[in-house]
């Protein structure tokens, strides 16, 4: 069995660090720095010839430079001669534009997975996509994990289940989403109507399905960037009654007037994951973060041992 070896790149030291925990390995030593002009360095401090190398980067804020960064890792493992190279991207930036919705413009996610896969990658491991089709965007294997799993046991661990639950799509393209929820946590579906004027904003009108009425209302989402849509939609919600309402993600990207509208809507708490790291003001009184460390720990294990992920899931 060829030798493991886990590298962290600057977007998220805290996670790598729980996951080689885990894993009971320590972090494999990296040089990673700028030139004077801005342009990224990078330099491995062990031998990785013939090894398994994990490179744990996510692409968020700056997404720019941590992308870079984790090409430029690549290469340099590519060109010391590692056997196998695993891109673990825990948030998988350039996302959004996954299709051409309208006349000239790019399909970044493909072009993104195709640096990536260029660069050297052998294989991606990454978590709630913002799209699930962008894994055939990527010509080496992709294993998608979901924080469903932690995220449900949290709320289950809270007594939010069962027939005082409401589970909350804030949109018709989280439908699916929120079903999985509500196998597990029980309670009856709602719907918000949600209607984009434009990129940056969005206009709620009307809730399908329910009650909501008198319910615990809890909403999910792949990600939580700008904070418009789930906003809006914890709005219309308290308005139809709900007495209590939780919102949960994987990524929370808090980016622009995120914090400013989370702390005025009518939202108990907020919960994310360790995917991007929350930091500084974004560190509201009512948010909880919860690690997904060892889930990504269990499938880098049975990445190396050439085990099923698929069994993981049924696990779970």
């Amino acid at each position: 069995m060829r030798e493991q070896k886990i590298f962290s790149g600057q977007a998220n030291h805290d996670l790598a660090e729980k996951l080689c925990r885990h894993l009971h390995l320590k972090p494999a030593r990296i040089t990673l720095g700028q030139f004077p002009d801005g342009e990224n360095y990078c330099k491995l401090d062990e031998d990785v010839r013939g090894r398994d190398v994990f490179l744990v980067q996510p692409t968020c804020p700056p997404v720019n430079d941590n992308l870079i960064e984790l090409l430029t890792m690549i290469d340099c493992c590519k060109r010391a001669s590692a056997e196998r190279i695993t891109a673990v991207i825990p948030y998988f930036g350039y996302a959004r534009q996954d299709r051409k919705d309208e006349g000239r413009v790019p399909i970044t996610a493909k072009l993104v997975a195709n640096l990536i896969t260029r660069a050297g990658a052998d294989r991606v491991l990454t978590m709630d996509l913002h799209a699930a089709q962008i894994q055939g965007f990527f010509d080496v294997p992709v294993d998608h994990l979901y924080a469903a799993p932690v995220i449900n046991d949290h709320f289950v661990s809270r007594r939010f289940s069962g027939d005082e639950v409401v589970v909350v799509s804030p949109d018709e393209g989280s439908i699916k989403r929120a079903l999985g929820h509500t196998k597990r946590l029980g309670g009856s579906l709602a719907i918000v109507d949600k209607r984009r004027t434009n990129a940056l904003e969005v206009r709620q009108n009307t809730i399908i399905g329910g009650p909501v009425e008198g319910k615990i209302a809890l909403m999910f989402d792949d990600m939580i960037s700008t904070a418009g849509s789930i906003c809006g939609a914890a709005r219309l919600v308290h308005e139809a009654g709900a007495k209590e309402i939780h919102i949960a993600c994987t990524h929370g990207v808090l980016c622009g007037p995120a914090i400013e509208r989370l702390r005025e809507a009518p939202i108990d708490s907020i919960t994310v994951t360790d995917t991007i790291p929350v930091t500084g003001e974004k560190l509201l009184p009512n948010l909880v973060q919860l690690s997904v460390a060892p889930l990504l720990a269990e499938a880098i294990k049975r990445i190396h041992h050439d085990q099923s992920i698929s069994e993981l899931f049924r696990e779970r």
